[in-house]
């Protein structure tokens, strides 16, 4: 009997005259925006420059939704080239299909340039933003529940997902929504690294380090959950041994980093040249104006001096004319 349940949407699009407006799509795009927005503040608060993750971010996004969808088509070509299938499919991102492992890896290869191109550190640009990522991937793990997707096991839960739709091998029916378990551990995620960040002033890369072993934990047993098709090997799921794979190389990177490189870094960003100059100048100015101000003290003070050995020749001749007197 069902009691209770989290419905589906009955479309993920919506068509505004000729323009399809998509739910899986605004997820993505919200969740960039969130990531741009948390990341620029906590590079300014490392004593960086506002703007700079934004124009990082223009390198990183694109090369990392290239990266997302080759891994989704990589992993499950059989959906795009197999008997039946049309290979075209494989451009329609909209309709879903991103691989978190994929994006990761050729996003960080288009902030490797951003960052090159001005000159800063990746590994801090990448402390600065990944609370932000893990927030991007819980709203774009929504996209999900628009298209009726990456749902687990049967089951009767009161927040079951309810599935819809029938098409692509999908049965009707109530579904474990695996797309909020892994939204709301994303959301434990990016808590836990800005709490351990601020603890601990993690630094060169390690920030980031947690939250790849942090998503990983929680991703090994949410895709242990999923009922969808994925090649398997040794009995578990390609993505379970990924998330493995990677959670081990994230842990050996923190413990290796911290005894190497401790602490912080204490410079994020350079000051263009331009401005230093700028900045040297009117410390220069501030300077000069100081001088002025202790010349002005130091000639009220000879004034001073001045007035009272005055006064004191006015008193000695005041009491020689009273003794003679």
């Amino acid at each position: 009997m069902e009691l209770a349940y989290i419905p589906s949407p009955s479309r993920g699009v919506i068509h505004l005259g000729p323009i399809p407006l998509r739910g899986y799509a605004f997820c993505i795009i919200i969740g960039v925006f969130v990531a741009v927005w948390l990341g620029n503040k906590r590079w300014i608060a490392r004593g960086g420059r506002a703007g700079t993750v934004a124009d990082i971010a223009v390198w990183a996004v694109p090369f990392g939704l290239v990266g997302g969808r080759l891994y989704h088509v990589i992993t499950d070509y059989e959906l795009y080239f197999s008997a039946g299938r049309d290979w075209v499919d494989a451009f329609k991102i909209w309709e879903g299909g991103l691989g978190i492992w994929g994006a990761i890896a050729l996003g960080a290869v288009g902030a490797w340039i951003g960052c090159r191109r001005r000159g800063i550190p990746l590994p801090a640009w990448a402390d600065a933003l990944a609370p932000g990522i893990a927030l991007a991937q819980a709203v774009g793990r929504w996209g999900n529940w628009f298209n009726q997707e990456l749902y687990g096991r049967e089951t009767d839960v009161p927040w079951a997902l309810k599935i819809t739709s029938d098409t692509d091998g999908r049965v009707p029916g109530l579904y474990h929504p695996t797309f909020l378990y892994e939204s709301l551990w994303c959301i434990g995620v990016a808590l836990l690294v800005i709490w351990a960040d601020r603890r601990f002033k993690l630094g060169h890369g390690r920030a980031f380090a947690l939250y790849v072993a942090s998503y990983c934990a929680g991703r090994f047993w949410i895709e242990y959950m999923r009922v969808d098709d994925a090649h398997h090997i040794l009995g578990l799921r390609l993505n379970n041994w990924t998330a493995l794979l990677v959670f081990v190389l994230a842990v050996v990177y923190l413990v290796v980093s911290a005894k190497v490189r401790p602490g912080r870094e204490e410079i994020v960003e350079p000051v263009p040249a331009g401005e230093a100059q700028e900045e040297s100048a009117a410390a220069k100015d501030g300077s000069g104006d100081g001088e002025d101000d202790g010349a002005v003290k130091l000639d009220k003070s000879e004034d001073a001096d001045t007035e009272a050995k005055d006064e004191a020749k006015d008193e000695a001749k005041d009491e020689a004319g009273a003794k003679k007197t």
